[in-house]
């Protein structure tokens, strides 16, 4: 999400999602589309509920029955007609990062894959045989969820990212391994999907039907948290956080957890409450996100990309950087129940020369997400008092948002 989105508050109350993205489902209904559908492949596919790919598209192989005939065949078979072709795609294009979502059919029978036109094979291996991509695209390996059922196809599902400035080099991947031939709409969430929508059409010869991101993260968190991480789940929380031997991570049962404040950390930050999956309000944001720690720590450390700065973090020590409550005070605060460790002035050290010698890259970097998560705390505390509820549930997703 781009800091410069964050001022437009936003209210969904009383809609499903679908609707909104119903309004595009027309795009893919055209003389281009069915001149280029005997290339594409005839199989039986399909893509994640509700992701609307093809949504209210009839795609019919050639020589399939309509009419009285298409009425007497049986339900699964109909299911089947139903489904939008592979591959199965969600991209969310976000101002510092690109997140891309990927099913990997694993039932494919021996005559769907007989079937299967060559493009489609290629783009499965090259998607599935790779962690890396280029010198900055990965798939989160870890993040993998198994054994998903999906439309009734069983597979695996990938996350992959990249930087957005990456963006046109991957619209011409898809010109290269011919996408155009297999799909004629990608689903597409973030920023990007407008500013990319005219690159995807003229180079890459791709619709994007643009979905609205806050539809999609909270319909994501819920899909999520439905399937499980491989078994476990995925949204947690921190019973007596501030008591470091109490403190302990403990599962988030989100069976039935409105009212809840969201807080969704991209390039910026929006704060969502939310009364129900359609029912949430944009509450606040603001710039200082993901995007600020990165272009920060490539202003102080010399880093290039977004994990290097996350590898310097996790090795720096912040307490050489920030100016502590104990600095000033010589320990505690006990007025006000400040502990002595707690940030009085972030960065407030290095207003000394012998401090600023003495911080490395690694201080630099921890101390920078340091002051960005703490200030994105504080404001959902505030916000969480504001809306009268009795906690806050802050989510950093650079995850699958299926609408």
């Amino acid at each position: 999400m781009g800091a410069g989105r964050l001022g437009a508050p936003m209210e969904r109350q009383g809609r499903d999602a679908a609707t909104s993205a119903a309004a595009g489902e027309s795009v893919s209904v055209d003389a281009e589309a069915r001149r280029r559908e005997p290339l594409r492949r005839r199989a039986s596919s399909a893509v994640p509920p509700g992701s609307g790919a093809a949504e209210g598209v009839r795609r019919e192989r050639p020589g399939s029955l309509s009419g009285t005939a298409s009425a007497a065949r049986p339900r699964g078979e109909g299911l089947r007609k139903r489904r939008p072709l592979f591959p199965w795609f969600g991209l969310d294009i976000g101002g510092t990062l690109v997140k891309l979502v990927y099913f990997e059919p694993k039932d494919i029978t021996a005559e769907e894959e007989k079937e299967e036109v060559e493009s489609l094979k290629s783009i499965r291996k090259y998607l599935t045989s790779n962690v890396a991509y280029g010198s900055t695209g990965i798939r989160d390996v870890h993040l993998e969820l198994k054994d998903l059922t999906l439309c009734g196809r069983k597979g695996n599902l990938h996350f992959i990212r990249f930087p957005t400035h990456d963006m046109p080099a991957f619209i011409q991947m898809g010109k290269d391994k011919n996408f155009s031939s297999l799909h004629t709409v990608f689903c597409a969430t973030g920023g990007g999907s407008y500013k990319f929508e005219q690159d995807f059409l003229t180079i890459g010869d791709l619709q994007l039907r643009k979905l609205d991101e806050l539809d999609c993260l909270i319909k994501g968190i819920l899909y999520i948290d439905s399937v499980g991480f491989n078994g476990r789940s995925q949204c947690y929380y921190f019973e007596n956080p501030a008591d470091s031997e109490k403190c302990q991570k403990l599962p988030f049962d989100l069976k039935n957890p409105y009212p809840l404040l969201l807080v969704n950390i991209g390039s910026g930050v929006s704060i969502l409450a939310v009364y129900s999956k359609d029912n949430y309000k944009r509450v606040t944001g603001t710039s200082l996100g993901g995007g600020t720690f990165f272009g920060l720590c490539c202003l102080l450390t010399g880093c290039s990309t977004f994990e290097e700065a996350l590898e310097m973090a996790s090795r720096g020590d912040s307490t050489k950087v920030d100016k502590l409550v104990r600095d000033i005070y010589g320990g505690d605060y006990e007025r006000f129940g400040l502990p002595g460790w707690a940030v009085a002035s972030s960065f407030g050290n290095m207003m000394s020369k012998e401090k600023r010698e003495a911080a490395s890259k690694e201080d630099l970097a921890r101390a920078t997400l340091i002051t960005i998560t703490n200030n994105i705390g504080s404001i959902a505390r505030m916000c969480a008092l504001n809306e009268g509820y009795f906690g806050a549930v802050g989510a950093l997703l650079e995850l699958l948002k299926i609408p």
